[in-house]
């Protein structure tokens, strides 16, 4: 919901940095695979409740996922960059609410629930992707992209804002994800309708 109206305030600083990085030589891919394990580090943090360690490298993980983009505009708009960008993305999102699960067991069943619904999300907005790249139907309100990218009440600010939150009040997870997991359905559900009203024949 938030990501058109955060791409206005981020973009510019990012778009200097990644000027920078590109004339360096640094590449788009190494970015994204970088800020990946960096996230990815997370996970033991969380696991150990280490979560001022887990915030950082949240943190970190998210300005790279940013920053890969800026870079690429730069150097060199690829199709595996969108392929590695997205699907590590996922990952990433998950293996956080792992984390929490690991390190909060009483509230995995809550961590299960969010989960599965980042599978609605997910896959409502990749199919989505497929189906408009063989309509030819594209879309820059969210930058130059290597596919469509379909917005949401739950996109990637919201969801960063939640993991930020999960760290500082690690305590309130488990609503957290219930009321979270509710919103991503009805994302979920809003994706279809406008697939059912794009791609109707």
């Amino acid at each position: 919901m938030l990501d058109a109206a955060m791409r206005k305030i981020i973009d510019p600083p990012l778009d200097r940095i990644g000027l920078g990085a590109a004339r360096m030589g640094l590449s788009p891919n190494a970015v994204t695979v970088i800020g990946f394990f960096v996230g990815m580090a997370a996970v033991p943090a969380l696991a150990f409740q280490n979560y001022g360690l887990a915030l950082a490298l949240i943190l970190v993980n998210r300005f790279c996922d940013g920053l890969d983009g800026a870079v690429a505009r730069h150097s060199r708009v690829s199709d595996l960059g969108g392929y590695l960008d997205i699907v590590l993305d996922f990952i990433f999102y998950s293996a956080v609410v792992f984390g929490m699960a690991l390190g909060r067991p009483e509230d995995a069943v809550a961590a299960t629930f969010l989960v599965f619904s980042f599978m609605g999300t997910g896959s409502s907005f990749l199919t989505f992707s497929i189906i408009a790249a063989k309509r030819g139907v594209t879309t820059e309100v969210r930058g130059r992209k290597s596919f469509y990218y379909l917005g949401g009440l739950t996109e990637g600010t919201e969801t960063i804002g939640l993991f930020v939150a999960f760290c500082l009040f690690p305590e309130w997870f488990a609503l957290m994800a219930w009321v979270f997991g509710g919103l991503c359905w009805l994302t979920t559900a809003t994706r279809i309708a406008e697939a059912h009203s794009a791609f109707r024949d």
